[in-house]
């Protein structure tokens, strides 16, 4: 195996993306853009997306971190709107999309058609999170559309197995994909629910974070494999899971969580980097595969079929959002501050992304008694199109249409009020806990450790709140900002001696490390203490 195209692609796309973060495109766009202009360059290699390679081995790990990231309160919270996205939309699209690509191709078969629009029905999870993310999105519309990424791919999925099957010639009825589909769904969320609690039981019991954490990098392998394994989806099996561990994550000691969130990061940095730098490259391959079909041609049948799937995502996301309105009392209660700004953004947000391609890529050459596919690689180019075309427009100008349409972001100014009044609160119960402590003789402490222990809980419920205080004339930053500065300054020059030290051989180099890795503790710690998640 050619080891070098594989570092050349992780090492290119994670540069990008890296340069991405000191601009104002967001990472995915400037990837794509990049994979496109790489694809005809001197001595760039055909980077060809293998669905067996990604599909068990990309989509797992990624659908968990987005998982992971989710919240199951949320996502029950909104369960309607994202059952009507992620189920009730992907096989709208898939139906009405194919039917118009049926009407539109000459001589394109309908079972075919209907392979196309499983493949284009469903938006990516990664593009969503990513796009959402970086244009501060609501985090009502944010949820609805991550939980419609997370579940979807199982509803594309098994739509395209259906529509394949018709399309190869395997007689397969409408009740056997509705079997099929129910059987798959049901299935992915029983494995699920069958391996989520003791996959959680083992990590709480392994004391090691580093068996912890391998454990952890198993288990959306796992939970796929298995499910797929049974014929279920899994899919549901990996958002199942990671839904589950998420929600419990707190029950796992703190340095596996410490290590696990660094861990996934950088995972999921490199794999999402990867697979939207891959999405570009396939420009080269996709076009050489065209055949018969002339270039002006296939780009009228792209333009069409593109503006299908934005003009379908809007006829079914409007009326799904104010028909249940408008017919129970219930869901306006529950739903009070849905307005057309927040349907028209959802609307807008439905980027494609790698799963499209890779379940293009799967489509079988040849049907049942040998004849070549109808029209394979005009499919495979309206999905790159289709995938192209909403990543770099919806996503260009979705931060431009949320401005234009005044639709509020995260109050971050009522974030930080209720963050502080948690912390206030904890805090409060930790210093009655730890006098309750202190009473015991047998927990005795020197003054100085006392009064450490104190003034630590002190400074933890003050950095919240310091956050919305004043900022310093002089310098701009806040009280909590200054905080960190200093600290960091002075952990420094602490570090200077240490290493001082070591070099002039007063200690060695394990004990250098032993040193610096609790400097590195208490800078996180001092740097972390008040501040917000980036994001990034």
């Amino acid at each position: 195996m050619d080891v070098l195209p594989l570092l050349m692609l992780v090492a290119g796309s994670a540069a990008v993306a890296g340069a991405a973060r000191r601009t104002p495109v967001p990472a995915p766009l400037l990837l794509v853009t990049a994979g496109l202009v790489a694809s005809y360059l001197p001595g760039v290699p055909d980077y060809t997306l293998d669905p067996h390679v990604v599909l068990p081995l990309v989509l797992p790990p990624l659908l968990h971190t987005a998982a992971l990231e989710s919240s199951y309160l949320d996502l029950r919270a909104n369960l309607r709107p994202v059952a009507l996205l992620s189920v009730g939309y992907t096989l709208f699209a898939t139906v009405a999309v194919g039917w118009i690509a049926y009407r539109l191709v000459p001589g394109l078969p309908l079972p075919a058609a209907l392979v196309l629009g499983a493949v284009v029905a469903p938006p990516d999870a990664v593009a969503a999170t990513a796009i959402a993310r970086r244009v501060g999105l609501p985090s009502r519309v944010t949820t609805v559309l991550r939980g419609e990424s997370l579940v979807n791919d199982a509803t594309a999925i098994t739509a395209y197995r259906v529509a394949l099957a018709a399309a190869v010639g395997e007689g397969a009825t409408w009740i056997d994909g509705v079997r099929e589909f129910v059987l798959a769904a049901v299935g992915g969320v029983g494995v699920g629910l069958v391996l989520m609690v003791p996959l959680h039981w083992l990590r709480t019991r392994l004391r090691d974070p580093l068996l912890q954490n391998t454990l952890s990098l198993l288990i959306p392998f796992v939970a796929y494999a298995a499910a797929e394994q049974v014929g279920a989806s899994g899919v549901l099996a990996v958002v199942v899971v990671a839904l589950y561990l998420g929600h419990h994550s707190w029950q796992v000691d703190f340095a596996t969580r410490l290590q696990e969130a660094a861990v996934w990061r950088v995972i999921a940095f490199v794999l999402e980097s990867a697979v939207f730098a891959l999405i570009g490259l396939q420009l080269r391959v996709v076009v050489r595969g065209l055949g018969e079909f002339g270039a002006g041609e296939a780009a009228r049948y792209a333009v069409l079929v593109f503006l299908a799937v934005v003009v379908v995502r809007f006829l079914w996301v409007l009326p799904a959002t104010f028909l249940p309105r408008a017919l129970s009392r219930r869901v306006r209660e529950r739903e009070p501050d849905t307005d057309w700004r927040q349907a028209v953004v959802v609307g807008w947000a439905g980027m494609r992304g790698v799963v499209s391609l890779a379940i293009a890529f799967s489509i079988p050459e040849k049907v049942h008694g040998g004849a070549p596919f109808p029209d394979r690689d005009l499919i495979l180019f309206l999905t790159f199109t289709t995938v192209i075309g909403t990543l770099v427009i919806h996503g260009l100008t979705l931060p431009g249409l949320i401005r234009r349409l005044g639709l509020p972001g995260r109050d971050l100014r009522a974030e930080t009020l209720a963050e502080a009044q948690a912390q206030n609160e904890a805090s409060r119960a930790a210093e009655r806990r730890l006098d309750e402590l202190l009473a015991d003789e047998r927990n005795a402490l020197p003054p100085p450790l006392e009064e450490r222990l104190r003034s630590v809980l002190e400074r933890r419920r003050n950095a919240v709140w310091e956050r919305l205080g004043a900022v310093n004339e002089v310098t701009g930053e806040s009280a909590d900002d200054t905080y960190r500065r200093l600290a960091r300054e002075v952990i420094d020059s602490e570090r200077e001696v240490f290493v001082k030290l070591r070099d002039e051989r007063q200690i060695d180099d394990e004990m250098l490390r032993t040193l610096l890795r609790r400097l590195d503790l208490e800078e996180a710690a001092a740097y972390r203490e008040g501040a917000p998640e980036d994001g990034d």
